[in-house]
């Protein structure tokens, strides 16, 4: 999948959104809505009506990319609908692009040794 980096902050907008919207509108909602800067390298996610249906925008140092994908026979397992953003990992990213339920995916906590044998 074409993404930034190794590490980006992934924020989902949990508000359904016109999806008619390019990327204009779409960075337009982010500063506006989410109070957020569409120009920090951070992915935005959001979602259509019908649950089947996401967009992702961000800016990867050279202009806006707007990813768009639809499921052809499930839906997304998407976070209630409220006003407002909420961010994922990128291991729980994965799971939702995937169709998957983000909810029940973690990433492992991994701690480095305390010596060498």
């Amino acid at each position: 999948m074409i993404l930034p980096g190794q590490r980006f902050r992934i924020l989902v907008a949990t508000k359904p959104v016109d999806f008619r919207k390019g990327h204009n509108g779409l960075a337009a909602l982010v500063q506006n809505e989410l109070q957020s800067d569409p120009f920090t390298g951070a992915v935005f996610v959001f979602r259509s009506r019908r649950a089947d249906r996401l967009k992702l925008v961000f800016w990867d140092g050279s202009g806006l990319v707007l990813v768009y994908k639809r499921l052809e026979e499930n839906s997304f397992c998407w976070p209630t609908i409220t006003d407002g953003v909420m961010s994922l990992s990128s291991v729980q990213f994965e799971a939702l692009f995937g169709g998957l339920d983000w909810r029940k995916v973690r990433a492992l906590e991994n701690r480095a040794p305390e010596g060498v044998e």
